[in-house]
């Protein structure tokens, strides 16, 4: 377990050369670029307008690759989502980067071909819309912006409401007596509206609809040359066009699946590009030079210096970071310890000052999260499923990598505790030798059975915990030695110590812990006295020199009461690690809940299938939701009661400059 030590690096070039020396930086990803420089004789330079143009050219690219996820989707499954990005030669990204213009004409006509395809899409529904306006009109049998004859006009419109040709005579005979040469046919009716065409004589066509409309009486807002019918037809032959010419460009954007591979290197070409100008746009440079400065890992600076100074005349120089500067932390574990790293990264890399904790993090989290699942089935097909992954997939993407390593270390500790406490699927052999042959057979437990005795479990719980709790102490005191804190060390670490074992070996004979636990412990005398001392003194330590740096007497015993109450919260980090026991438990009950249903049946081919059916799908379950909660108990006891006695995680990751692909990978080759 180690923090990558951090150097700065400052590379003086020819500014003819910095776009190539930046390019070369970027692809080997080991500079965090932090410009600190400011002098009047340097200035940077305006990159916007190139930025903004490498963002349009992403973005069209990103567009055109959701048009193909439409199209023509990819059958990802198991690989698509475990295998990682795609590994291409530089040969075959060269040829891409070459051909990037004719790449962003077809992504470019894909999207011209979704304009016209969302155009047309819009006219269907405008036409359908107006083929269901003509409905009511169908038994118009001229056209709707017919005027007539010579003599004769014709009206058409609508009324509110529910009409007959006697209610409609008499209304109007009513309103326009004058007119009395008409003629009135309902053409459809629905729940709120009449529609109506009437055939008048033209000198009484006026009088006629001001009197219609003193009723309600409204014009359509349609109006066609042809008939009705023939208008609808026509729409019709229209929408049918335009959904052909749909599916024909469809087609065209589907064929374009094969170009997907061309669109994901061309987003990821692009990329790199925007984030090289948005570094160079950055550089403090002269008339001829610049200046690149960041942070590289001390166990690669010299090699790269030396590779620079070798292709390009710069000049790259290594120094100390200031020791008041916000340096980025990088991690460097065993592959064991590694495999906590992201759950570190969860709550907060090692600040100044600090220590590492993965590999003991690691150590704690596979042992705490197997006592939690507790079941050697449910360990076997979780380690089995992850391994599988890991050794199938190989280039998965590294956190992902990690967090399966992870998983395969906690299944097999959950092996380890499924064996020590008789825990395969529960009770199953019990309950399937007992239901289908008549005769139980039960497989003993290495150690013993928690649900026929938890308060045996709960204990080792608790010594557990203590166990965890006190390496998270001893760490604390580490870091005080490695600072020198001799004082620290001695009253903030050791007094504890003394405090707390003390308190141990006073309560482990008396009989509060003999009726809590059912273990009896005896002890001399010579040893209860010894505990009795060293907890009074560990006490007087903490409460006189817990605040050591106050001056003033009463004060200091104050803040030294104050910092001595925390022995409460001792107390309650111990009974934190309860849940070892609660998880512990319910994995098992509900296993043995799930056997039982399945066993309802009875033996025989019936209950057979039942219980084949109730086992795959309660265990399913009774993995999945156990999983989740061994996974978060297990965090929050790493992250409250471990890291709280020792640790804040104040520091920032290491993010270098590099090619920060999306979809693929490019070989390297190996550079002189």
């Amino acid at each position: 377990m180690a923090v990558v030590q951090m150097q700065r690096m400052n590379i003086f070039g020819l500014k003819a050369d910095r776009k190539q020396i930046l390019e070369r930086v970027q692809r080997w990803g080991l500079m965090e670029v932090d410009i600190q420089l400011e002098d009047a004789q340097f200035s940077c330079s305006d990159t916007l307008a190139q930025r903004q143009q490498f963002d349009r050219q992403i973005r069209a690219l990103q567009q055109a690759l959701e048009l193909l996820d439409r199209y023509a989707p990819e059958k990802k499954g198991l690989a698509g989502m475990l295998g990682g990005k795609t590994q291409i030669t530089q040969a075959e990204y060269a040829a891409i980067v070459q051909d990037q213009a004719a790449v962003m004409r077809k992504a470019n006509a894909m999207l011209e071909e979704e304009k016209s395809i969302a155009a047309d899409q819009a006219a269907i529904a405008k036409l359908e819309a107006q083929q269901e306006s003509l409905t009511p009109w169908l038994g118009l049998d001229v056209p709707m912006n017919a005027k007539g004859t010579a003599h004769a006009a014709l009206l058409c419109g609508t009324l509110p409401g529910q009409w007959d040709q006697q209610t409609l005579q008499t209304e109007l005979a009513s309103l326009a007596p004058e007119v009395d040469a008409f003629d009135a046919e309902i053409l459809f009716q629905d729940r709120d509206l009449c529609y109506l065409s009437f055939v008048v004589l033209r000198e009484q066509a006026q009088p006629l609809e001001q009197a219609l409309r003193g009723i309600g009486f409204a014009r359509p807002a349609i109006s066609c040359e042809k008939t009705p019918a023939q208008a609808r037809e026509d729409m019709a032959r229209q929408v049918r066009e335009l959904e052909e010419k749909i599916a024909a460009a469809q087609q065209r954007q589907a064929a374009c699946g094969q170009e997907r591979r061309a669109f994901q290197i061309a987003v990821d070409y692009y990329r790199t590009r925007a984030d090289k100008y948005t570094v160079l746009g950055k550089l403090p440079q002269s008339a001829n030079t610049f200046l690149i400065s960041g942070y590289v890992p001390m166990r690669e600076g010299q090699a790269f210096a030396k590779k620079l100074e070798a292709d390009f005349a710069v000049s790259a120089e290594l120094e100390e970071p200031d020791p008041d500067a916000d340096v980025p932390v990088l991690l460097k574990n065993n592959k064991f310890g590694a495999i906590c790293e992201g759950i570190l990264a969860s709550f907060g890399l090692p600040g100044k000052g600090e220590i590492d904790p993965s590999f003991i993090t690691a150590c704690f989290f596979v042992f705490l999260f197997g006592l939690m699942l507790s079941d050697a089935a449910y360990g076997l097909i979780v380690s089995l499923a992850c391994g599988i992954c890991l050794l199938k997939f190989p280039r998965m993407g590294e956190s992902l990598k990690k967090s399966l390593q992870l998983f395969f270390w906690c299944g097999l500790s959950t092996i380890f505790w499924g064996i020590m406490f008789g825990g395969y699927f529960g009770d199953v052999v019990d309950v399937v030798s007992r239901t289908f042959f008549g005769k139980e057979v039960t497989v003993p437990a290495a150690w013993f059975v928690p649900l026929k005795d938890p308060t045996r479990l709960l204990v080792y719980s608790m010594l557990f915990g203590l166990i965890h709790l006190f390496t998270g102490l001893a760490l604390k005191g580490y870091l005080y030695l490695k600072q020198k804190d001799i004082a620290g060390f001695l009253f903030d670490v050791v007094c504890w110590f003394l405090m707390l074992v003390g308190l141990i070996i006073m309560l482990l004979p008396t009989d509060l812990f003999y009726g809590i636990s059912q273990m009896a412990f005896g002890f001399p005398a010579g040893v209860v006295t010894a505990g009795k001392i060293m907890a009074a003194a560990g006490a007087l330590g903490i409460l006189l020199m817990s605040a050591r740096g106050k001056k003033n007497i009463g004060l200091r015993i104050a803040l030294g009461a104050y910092d001595l109450y925390n022995i409460t919260g001792w107390l309650s980090d111990v009974l934190s690690y309860s849940r070892l026991l609660a998880l512990g438990l319910a994995t098992g009950v509900i296993a043995q809940v799930v056997n039982q249903m399945g066993s309802m049946l009875g033996g025989g081919v019936l209950g057979a299938i039942a219980f084949i059916v109730i086992f795959i799908v309660g265990h399913l379950l009774n993995l999945g939701i156990n999983l989740l909660g061994a996974y978060v108990h297990t965090c929050r006891l790493q992250y409250v009661e471990f890291f709280g006695k020792f640790y804040e995680g104040t520091g920032r990751a290491f993010e270098p400059f590099r090619n920060d692909t999306k979809y693929i990978d490019i070989m390297e080759v190996n550079e002189k």
